[in-house]
């Protein structure tokens, strides 16, 4: 798969360690930055990597800023996003598995490189279930886009 990153500056502590898991689980890096810990805005950069999964450049997305919150919020503004912050392993999988998350948002104050690993693992090895209440549940939600 195609992988798009991107972090601010708060994220940017642990952009090196999830591009070096995503290239050990044999994943191409698309990076749209940034590419150092100087103030920039994470809505900028988040928009840049979720193009890329909208115009099919790229299958999934990491985004990263201080606490996930204000990527995983930007990046839900996109249409065809469906992003999450998974601060555990569980939700990392499971995001992917029940709800086709596409995007997954990390917190680089909140945690460290050891489980950003574990979590970027989860989130790109995970396969969507298309089982029936699945789907019904995801077509739910992407009639929520609809309705803006």
């Amino acid at each position: 798969m195609k992988i798009a990153v991107a972090t601010d500056h708060g994220g940017f502590p642990l952009k090196q360690s999830v591009i070096e898991t995503i290239e050990s689980l044999n994943h191409e890096v698309l990076d749209f930055g940034t590419n150092s810990e100087a103030s920039v805005d994470f809505p900028d950069f988040v928009k840049k990597a979720c193009q890329a999964v909208q115009n099919g450049s790229a299958d999934r997305a990491i985004v990263m800023c201080g606490s996930g919150v204000g990527a995983c919020i930007a990046a839900n503004k996109m249409k065809g996003i469906y992003a999450a912050i998974c601060h555990d392993v569980y939700s990392a999988h499971q995001g992917v598995e029940h709800d086709q998350m596409n995007t997954l948002c990390l917190g680089g104050r909140i945690i460290g490189t050891e489980l950003s690993k574990d979590l970027v693992s989860a989130f790109l090895s995970a396969e969507y279930f298309s089982g029936e209440k699945y789907q019904r549940r995801f077509d739910k939600i992407r009639n929520l886009e609809e309705e803006e």
